[in-house]
């Protein structure tokens, strides 16, 4: 897709949107107000503290000549109020009515049940795909939204539909980072299909990190042999790094081990990816073979790293934190 096919589709979406909600029209919500006077009756009403003309005006990109018309039609209609401001008696700062506050509430629930009419056509699966979509979007181009997670990561077994995100993900994000080719992602795919043609086992299983319907992560356990197992596909989001969330994908899977009675974990990796080995010699696994390859177009040393279930974890390995992507095909 081009610059101009994305451009295109956005404003698409932003029409399609608009209309849909009836932004344009001066009765939004069914009520007497434009989208304008609507919004500076929300921003004055979720202040708590109050807002000034001048907090508004910067707020929502508004010249300050037709705020002050609206300011006085509100006035006029008893839905503000204002006080001196504390620190400056020259500057006002606005509040809310009772009159105002009965009609900031009702643009409200009018507002959530106009959204809710859109969102209870769609099943679980298209909740999550909304929710994704809409914070994703709001990270990459909102300056104001919080670089952070919106809310903790849980790690959860993989359902239907997570497997063709972890082979996309993984592709996508290996090609941008490691110049990894089309090899790696069929690597990925071969591991990840193989685990979904064999019937399920208890000594088998994948889990997905995710925070408010956003997947942000994958690790998968296989059967080596009897007594072995293997830890694969361990990936972070670039987004989420930081978090510890490679770290607790890595425990999970060494207490799964541990409880299906594996005596070893192996797990074989690339020497490129730095942090991923830091984080495997801290989680107690020790170097046991490399040699080179340049299996995905980037020469480097292929590792085979070994974890000895039958003894104690290192103290750090639920307290220290991940700070990059980590995989382990």
């Amino acid at each position: 897709m081009t610059d101009d096919d994305l451009i295109r589709d956005i404003r698409a979406f932003n029409r399609a949107y608009t209309n849909r909600l009836g932004l344009l029209g001066r009765d939004y919500l069914n009520s007497p107000y434009t989208l304008t006077e609507a919004r500076i009756l929300y921003e004055i009403g979720a202040a708590d503290a109050g807002m000034t003309a001048a907090a508004l005006c910067a707020t929502l990109h508004l010249d300050p000549a037709y705020l002050s018309r609206i300011i006085k039609a509100f006035r006029n209609s008893d839905l503000v109020h204002s006080r001196p401001a504390p620190n400056d008696r020259r500057s006002q700062i606005l509040y809310l009515t009772e009159k105002g506050l009965t009609e900031f509430r009702t643009l409200g629930d009018r507002s959530d049940a106009q959204i809710t009419e859109d969102l209870v056509r769609l099943d679980s699966e298209q909740l999550r795909r909304v929710a994704q979509a809409v914070t994703t979007l709001r990270r990459l181009i909102d300056p104001n939204m919080p670089a952070a997670l919106p809310a903790p990561a849980i790690i959860r077994p993989c359902r239907t539909g997570d497997i063709g995100w972890l082979i996309e993900a993984q592709a996508i994000a290996y090609r941008r980072d490691q110049g990894f080719d089309h090899r790696f992602e069929g690597l990925v795919a071969q591991i990840a299909g193989d685990f979904l043609s064999r019937a399920p086992s208890p000594r088998e299983a994948c889990w997905i990190a995710e925070a408010e319907g956003e997947r942000l992560g994958s690790i998968m356990v296989t059967e080596g042999d009897a007594q072995t197992a293997k830890l694969r596909l361990l990936f972070v989001e670039r987004r989420a790094r930081g978090l510890g969330l490679g770290r607790a994908l890595v425990r999970t899977v060494i207490d799964f081990a541990r409880a299906q009675g594996y005596r070893q974990l192996t797990l074989w990796t690339n020497d490129v990816l730095k942090p991923a080995l830091k984080l495997y010699e801290t989680s107690g696994f020790h170097l046991a073979k490399e040699e080179p390859h340049d299996a995905f177009g980037v020469p480097g040393m292929s590792q085979t790293w070994v974890l000895d279930l039958l003894g104690d974890a290192p103290a750090d390995l639920a307290g220290a934190s991940a700070s990059a992507t980590a995989s382990a095909a």
